[in-house]
């Protein structure tokens, strides 16, 4: 054994019996004196190296070494050099001026061993070399191309940032997640080095990524499913065999599973090590409860507080379709509904049957409205389709018990309908980008009086653009529904606007057609709006709170000839909340000249 393998082994041994003693010590604390350390340590450098030097030098375990002679300290200050140097160079200091010394000990004699730094220059990237090797470098296909210059383009340590260890790895890593989120899940790094220029302070950085083989997915092997059909799980995620791995897409196929409601939770997994032509898609799922019930509350100024219980029935006995009926209750607009939904087919639609009874009380009317309606619908990623018959009754009273005029929508209906809906969001339920497009397009007859054919339709826009740190909102809706002057439509068809979703500054449904004074539906409806949204800072953070200021616009009548828009404008807060999104705006009703506080807590409206 050498003279120096001894002496560490030794000094090994003292540290090891000192820290037992030391712990023996503490324990008693209250009865015996604490152990006096060998030395104080004092690393005087700039705060960031000082908290590293402090945390993760190896001298300081030495300090409960009492017996430690000038040798040892002379030994451990060398090493301390070396460790100093070590650490600095995780932080980009690759020459430093590390000076270690022992001073005498104060009235206690117990000496100070300090470590002085003289950072100097930090290291920045002087260079960057990203090469690819396997399909991704062999590939012209458009989206090879698109991720190669992704990767290159979403660098996260690029020339003339200061260099560090943990810069270094991080960036690697976000390369690496470029590369496997999507074709590559077998993707890893064949070559990485950051070669350093101690003397002019440049690190010339080298990565190189290996693809491996484009991945496609397999067949569907699906675990946990007891109840339903082995064939709903396929359905609803939507991952066809063939196409090729995206990790966003078997993200969003949990998601889409997890929010059919059949399932509790979902975990969707492709193993990097199967065959790339045809790697089977694992699903690991546990089903939800067959019976559920939800308790919800809500709050608007249109209709005051609001809470509601709905109850879902997974698997209805005899068909096998899902169930849920709702009741909610608030002051002017309660309403029950229950709706039957089938499993989805093979090709994504479902068949489904839903009855609403509801009561709108907007001040100056009171409609009972009765609907029925049975067709299909299919829910995509983006886009939801949705074609049905509609059977229609409204039953329209004045709020205090008089007679209503005419043309206040009193009427039945049958129609046939198609609605189609976009989001192209860059995410939900906040975006900061993108647009929402829709189209509902109807045509029926008219069962009350004369039968008359009537056609409706209802267009909606919805765009979001970034605007230095905030982002400006427009939103348009207009609709119209073309029929006899004599025929009865049903309010339920027809048009009125106002309130804390529409025209703010306006009271729930108040801009309409105006017959004798009195406000009505009117078959033709166009509202606008423009708003501008920015997060509101602290401490130079966004906060979850917004402010906004917005313009609204609306008019409704029976002729386009006769639009006369009213306009609110105003200012407001907007908060997400853990029960959904907090709207409050205090708007100004340019026409009835007055401010209206508006407020809605709990709902998104795409």
């Amino acid at each position: 054994m050498t003279p120096g393998l001894r002496a560490r082994l030794e000094h090994g041994l003292r540290l090891a019996i000192a820290c037992a003693c030391f712990a023996t010590a503490s324990a008693g604390a209250q009865t015996r004196e604490p152990v006096r350390p060998a030395f104080t340590l004092d690393v005087r450098a700039p705060d960031e190296i000082r908290k590293l030097l402090e945390q993760h030098l190896d001298l300081r375990r030495y300090r409960a070494v009492s017996d430690l002679d000038e040798a040892e300290l002379a030994r451990l200050a060398r090493q301390t050099d070396r460790d100093a140097r070590e650490l600095l160079g995780t932080l980009g200091y690759f020459a430093p001026g590390v000076d270690v010394r022992q001073e005498p000990g104060g009235p206690d004699g117990v000496p100070t061993v300090v470590v002085d730094v003289a950072p100097g220059p930090q290291t920045t990237v002087g260079s960057i070399d990203i090469q690819f090797e396997g399909d991704i470098k062999a590939s012209e296909e458009p989206n090879a191309i698109i991720q190669r210059g992704r990767i290159r383009d979403t660098w996260t340590l690029p020339v003339g940032r200061p260099f560090t260890q943990d810069r270094w790895d991080d960036a690697k890593a976000q390369a690496m997640r470029e590369l496997v989120m999507r074709r590559y899940p077998a993707g890893k790094v064949s070559y990485s080095l950051a070669d350093i220029d101690a003397a002019d302070h440049r690190a010339a950085l080298g990565l190189r990524l290996d693809s491996g083989p484009l991945f496609r997915l397999g067949p569907m092997q699906v675990t946990g499913i007891q109840r339903y059909d082995p064939a709903l799980a396929p359905r609803i995620a939507r991952l066809p065999r063939g196409s090729i791995y995206d990790q966003e897409e078997i993200q969003r196929a949990q998601a889409r599973l997890v929010g059919s409601g059949y399932f509790d939770s979902a975990y969707i997994y492709v193993d990097p090590a199967a065959d790339p032509e045809a790697a089977p898609v694992q699903v690991t799922l546990r089903e939800a409860p067959l019976h559920k019930v939800v308790l919800g509350v809500g709050l608007s100024t249109d209709s005051g507080p609001r809470s509601s219980i709905e109850y879902t029935h997974n698997q209805v006995p005899g068909i096998g379709w899902r169930a849920v009926t709702k009741l909610q209750l608030e002051k002017k607009s309660p309403y029950f509904q229950t709706e039957l939904n089938a499993v989805p087919g093979e090709d994504g639609w479902r068949w489904g049957v839903s009855a609403r009874v509801e009561r709108l009380d907007d001040g100056a009317l009171v409609t009972h409205g009765q609907r029925l309606r049975v067709g299909r619908t299919r829910a995509e990623e983006r886009i939801d389709r949705n074609v049905y018959l509609q059977y229609d009754n409204a039953d329209v009273t004045a709020a205090e018990g008089a007679p209503p005029p005419e043309d206040t929508g009193d009427g039945k209906s049958l129609s046939a309908n198609y609605i189609w809906n976009g989001r192209y969001f860059d995410r939900i339920p906040y975006p900061s980008l993108g647009f929402f497009a829709g189209a509902e397009l109807g045509g029926g007859v008219t069962l009350t009086g004369s039968r008359s054919p009537f056609q409706r339709t209802v267009l909606r826009w919805v765009e979001i653009h970034p605007v230095g740190r905030g982002r400006i909102q427009w939103r348009f809706e207009g609709g119209s529904v073309l029929a006899a002057q004599s025929a009865r439509v049903p309010a339920t068809q027809l048009f009125r606007t106002g309130g804390d979703t529409s025209v703010r500054g306006y009271a729930l449904r108040e801009i309409g057609e105006r017959v004798n004074g009195q406000v009505v539906p009117g078959r033709f409806m166009a509202v606008g709006s423009i708003e501008y949204q920015q997060p509101i800072r602290r401490g130079g953070v966004d906060t979850p709170l917004e402010g906004v200021a917005f313009v609204d616009a609306g008019a409704v009548a029976n002729h386009p000839t006769d639009f006369r828009p009213s306009v609110g404008v105003g200012v407001g807060v907007r908060l997400r909340s853990p029960l959904g999104p907090l709207q409050v705006d205090l708007a100004y009703g340019v026409q009835p000249q007055h401010y209206r506080l508006h407020i809605n807590l709990g709902t998104i409206y795409w």
